[in-house]
């Protein structure tokens, strides 16, 4: 099917692209979320505003935390030895997303923008308290990643307003890891789980876990992370973060035919132990 007719343009700066979109545009990075959805004709934009090439949306760059462009690619992403460092999880999960074309094209602002619940980076920002940067035509905002997710394919984003960037913040004190169930024909996340864990000797001090996939958004965990804090990560207290995951999901999750709401929430369980073992491993 082909999308419905529209105009397109490109923007050579942010500003450019603001005054560009008009109330029924869209903007276009690299367009594996959006172009796929106007296919299907589940969106009818009037306008394209393409943003591929506004050079201060690119980048990755570590100063203390990270700042990471919205159109920083998913593969540029993986590769970077910053947030290899600083964030693996987020690392871990660009690195799994669709194929190598699409980890080539496709970019963290679109992907986030789209917020498809069964996408991987969303996990991780929601899991480690990332913050996304908006620009719009009345000023600039910050909203932290638990708020900018709000339901299926909803987020904070106003009408004309566009992602800049995603702050992420230094987690490399941290043992982390981001574990997946991926569907065997798309890809997409049946269940993700993100882990990052501050460890005193075998004690966890503190955790930061989030659930996606499962859910019709990636969900923090607050009764799991106090479940571990304090711990030794022994089974008992493993057992009981596992069953805390299930709880802090119940409201959220979403199924399907092949994969139901009741299986996804066991599997949020499991591959909450698995991503435990793979950061402490």
């Amino acid at each position: 099917m082909w999308p419905n007719k529209f105009d397109y343009a490109r923007a050579g700066s942010v500003d450019e692209a603001l005054g560009m979109i008009g109330d029924e545009g869209k903007f276009l990075a690299g367009g594996h979320s959006l172009l796929p959805v106007m296919k299907l004709r589940l969106d009818a934009p009037e306008q394209l505003v393409d943003i591929g090439g506004i050079d201060s949306l690119r980048g990755i760059s570590a100063n203390g935390g990270l700042s990471i462009g919205a159109t920083a690619t998913h593969a540029d992403i993986a590769a970077s030895a910053d947030v290899q460092a600083k964030c693996g999880a987020l690392a871990s999960a660009c690195g799994q997303v669709g194929d190598q074309a699409v980890r080539n094209f496709g970019t963290l602002g679109g992907n986030i923008a789209h917020a498809d619940p069964a996408s991987d980076p969303p996990t991780v920002l929601v899991a480690v308290g990332a913050s996304v940067n908006i620009q719009g035509a009345d000023g600039s905002r910050s909203v932290g990643a638990e708020d900018f997710f709000v339901d299926l394919f909803e987020t904070a984003l106003d009408d004309g307003e566009l992602i800049t960037s995603v702050d992420v913040p230094d987690l490399s004190d941290h043992q982390m890891a981001y574990a997946k169930f991926p569907h065997p024909a798309s890809r997409y996340a049946i269940v993700g789980v993100c882990v990052a864990l501050k460890m005193n000797g075998a004690t966890c001090d503190h955790a930061h876990v989030a659930v996606g996939g499962a859910t019709v958004k990636a969900v923090k965990c607050g009764g799991a992370e106090a479940a571990l804090a304090g711990s030794t990560l022994d089974d008992d207290a493993l057992n009981a973060a596992a069953e805390a995951v299930k709880a802090d999901i119940g409201d959220w999750l979403a199924g399907d035919i092949a994969y139901p709401e009741a299986y996804r929430q066991q599997m949020a369980g499991v591959f909450f132990k698995r991503a435990v073992a793979a950061a402490t491993g």
